[in-house]
């Protein structure tokens, strides 16, 4: 998968929009649920602690946590190359379906 392919997929979400978010391009519903980095190379899921552990199991060395206490809430870092699409479906919905969620 590249950074393009990402950005595509998730544009294509209901109610996605784009916009710059420091170095890193944001996609957000109601609120920020991925961002792509410069160089197309990750991005980062919103997703519930829950979620990134399962996602982090069903795809070794492609999902990790965020480095940092962001990590700890949920942030998840995925590495896009030789990742296809259809294994990144499930984790950007569930981050879709967090940002697009109120009360988050």
């Amino acid at each position: 998968m590249t950074g393009a392919e990402f950005r595509t997929m998730a544009l294509a979400l209901p109610g996605t929009g784009e916009a710059p978010h420091f170095d890193r391009a944001a996609f957000r519903v109601r609120r920020i649920y991925a961002s792509l980095a410069a160089d197309g190379l990750s991005a980062n899921l919103n997703l519930s602690p829950e979620e990134q552990a399962h996602y982090a199991a069903l795809l070794p060395g492609h999902v990790r946590p965020v480095p940092n206490a962001w990590g700890a809430r949920g942030w998840t870092e995925v590495t896009l190359s030789g990742l296809s699409p259809d294994r990144l479906e499930g984790p950007l919905r569930a981050a879709w379906a967090r940002g697009s969620a109120r009360g988050l």
